[in-house]
């Protein structure tokens, strides 16, 4: 297949930007309260890619293991703490938590797919490393931040019922358990459903990025289907990671709950 790659323009993404122009629009129309947020949220948008891009060039260009894998340490730092960011609960480590989840599952799966699937080497390659972790990112830290805000909601609302268990010999284990499964499930809903209906009513981002550039629509797919796999088994090691060390954090050798009202 000839690849037939076009090249956006400075021009041609002003011309792309006008389309906010309707979702401001209508924000004003309708007295939605949304335009001051759509249009940070546009710039916002903007200029972080735009350093990513300019910082991604020099780290291609450079090609150094230090710098590659300490821009992916620090992508999955700040990964990890917008994964937190929605959890109104605290605990001491929660954030340490977060981080050890998301480092230990997303470079789990990524180390797996770059050396163990696609067989590149070194496997911290640039070209590969960043658009793989950089996907596995967003969605583990989305599958962990639903799994923290349903589990510590779910243990502040429920709180009396498990303190009832445990005083009735319950282990901890057993007086969480239903918490810890219903926090897991609703953290791996949203890639489900995706995945149910991924094909038919939506073509996913990287397969259409691969089409764009040129790539075949077969091969692309063949592409999707290993990444789906690969996300999806990050988001729900991440989520199983950081409920269980939620899990060991706020319940103590002795079977007593620890959580601050």
């Amino acid at each position: 297949m000839e690849t037939n790659y076009i090249f956006l323009t400075t021009g041609q993404l002003l011309i792309a930007s006008v389309l906010m122009a309707v979702n401001i629009g209508l924000s004003l129309i309708l007295k939605l309260g949304l335009a001051k947020q759509w249009s940070i949220g546009s710039l916002r948008m903007v200029g972080q890619l735009l350093l990513v891009g300019f910082l991604l060039d020099w780290v291609f260009a450079l090609n150094n293991t230090s710098w590659i894998l300490g821009v992916a340490l620090f992508m999955t730092t700040i990964a990890s703490i917008t994964a937190v960011g929605r959890t109104q609960k605290r605990f001491s480590t929660i954030y340490l938590n977060s981080f050890i989840s998301i480092l230990g599952a997303a470079f789990f799966v990524v180390f797996f797919a770059l050396s163990g699937i696609l067989q590149i080497d070194p496997w911290y390659s640039p070209q590969y490393l960043f658009p793989l972790l950089g996907m596995v990112l967003g969605n583990t830290l989305n599958g962990i931040s639903l799994a923290l805000e349903r589990f510590m909601d779910s243990l502040s609302v429920r709180r009396k019922e498990v303190e009832m268990l445990l005083s009735l010999g319950a282990t901890s284990w057993e007086a969480a358990h239903d918490l810890i499964r219903d926090a897991l499930r609703t953290s791996m809903i949203p890639t489900l459903n995706s995945m149910m209906v991924m094909g038919i009513v939506s073509l996913p981002g990287m397969m259409t990025g691969q089409i764009l550039a040129g790539v075949s629509p077969g091969e692309a797919v063949r592409y999707q289907i290993m990444m789906i796999f690969v996300i999806a088994s990050g988001a729900a090691l991440g989520s199983t990671l950081v409920v269980v060390l939620a899990f060991r954090a706020l319940f103590n050798s002795r079977h007593q709950l620890l959580l601050k009202h």
